[in-house]
């Protein structure tokens, strides 16, 4: 009989739990409009969640949604900032519970995990496979169209083998129904952009991590939000073990995988986390290259024009830079930056 967890609602709504998941929610945006407006009468604000959540009044904000591009074009959904506070204020509760359960090689929003973590991992795995089998194939899959199908009554049943705690249970319900329409009868779809997103997603698809790791004893398998790769050593075996997965998905989370998905051998390279990774060396993915020449184009004519500084130039050309210090990109950051002056 698997653990739960009770009187977790009290945690969630102490003063000082709200108050580090303001300091949380602030960082990095301190002098935006509303978070000094919420700031001013600090104490007051968070007295105000406070009271809502014991009286069990609570209710979602209104989503503002917007388009970003991170490499493709995806609908995310802000919240205010006092929605913001309150889903740190769940996560700082919750977030260990499910952190006890998860599988070390899932590495999206987790604590000393990420992309460089993930793709370092991949690396060794090629390495140690490599090491034992003469040849190997690599099953690359992608969950289509993850966080819009995330299935809200599956969701709800993972969360609640965990937590029997009535009230956090009313206070998780309030926030993945937030975003579904009343007129819904099976509804589907958590925001982009919401803290607790980024962790209930991770926890669905736990439910996978342990099925392919466990039930299909798969040796070589890391995990990155929706995206995920086996190794193995038989082309024939990996196929199978994709339709397995297919299975669990479809019959157990209401998931698909898209067209991408598929089982190569790995002397060509695995696309992944951003990277294409082979066991001796890393390179970054040409779309990545491109992005960057376009934008580096964009900068010289945005600056001529007056509509750019320095400071943000510089500022996106370093995160550019971290990025590319985790492959062999020397000879092309020269290449790309050498001539570069605004």
């Amino acid at each position: 009989m698997p653990k739960t967890y009770k009187n977790l609602f009290e945690q969630i709504y102490q003063f000082d739990n709200l108050y580090n998941a303001y300091l949380k929610a602030r960082k990095g945006k301190r002098y935006i409009g509303e978070v000094l407006e919420f700031t001013a009468n600090l104490e007051e604000n968070l007295i105000s969640i406070q009271n809502d959540l014991i009286n069990q009044t609570y209710q979602t904000g209104r989503y503002r949604e917007f388009y970003v591009y991170d490499p493709k074009l995806r609908l995310v959904a802000a919240l205010p900032f006092r929605d913001r506070v309150m889903h740190h204020a769940v996560c700082n509760i919750i977030e260990p519970i499910f952190e006890k359960v998860f599988i070390y090689d899932s590495y999206a929003c987790r604590v000393n995990k990420g992309t460089h973590a993930g793709a370092n991992r991949v690396t060794s795995y090629l390495r140690k496979a490599q090491r034992h089998w003469p040849r190997v194939y690599c099953l690359k899959g992608d969950v289509k169209q993850y966080f819009p199908s995330i299935n809200h009554g599956i969701l709800k049943r993972i969360l609640h083998r965990k937590i029997s705690c009535p009230k956090t249970r009313w206070l998780l319900n309030e926030i993945i129904d937030s975003s579904a329409s009343s007129d819904d009868l099976n509804p589907s779809g958590i925001p982009i952009g919401n803290l607790t997103s980024q962790l209930f997603a991770n926890i669905y698809l736990n439910e996978l991590d342990h099925f392919i790791k466990e039930d299909l004893c798969a040796r070589y398998y890391v995990r990155y939000m929706d995206d995920f790769i086996i190794l193995g050593d038989n082309k024939r075996q990996l196929w199978a073990v994709l339709d397995e997965i297919k299975g669990f998905l479809d019959f157990k989370l209401n998931l698909q995988l898209n067209g991408k998905t598929g089982v190569f051998p790995v002397n060509q390279g695995i696309d992944f986390l951003g990277y294409r990774i082979w066991a001796t060396h890393r390179l970054i993915r040409k779309s990545s290259k491109k992005r960057m020449k376009r934008k580096l184009r964009s900068f010289k004519k945005r600056y001529a024009a007056g509509k750019i500084d320095k400071e943000r130039i510089n500022s996106s050309i370093q995160s550019w830079l971290g990025h590319c210090k985790h492959a062999n990109t020397h000879n092309l950051r020269r290449r790309l930056l050498d001539n570069f002056i605004p």
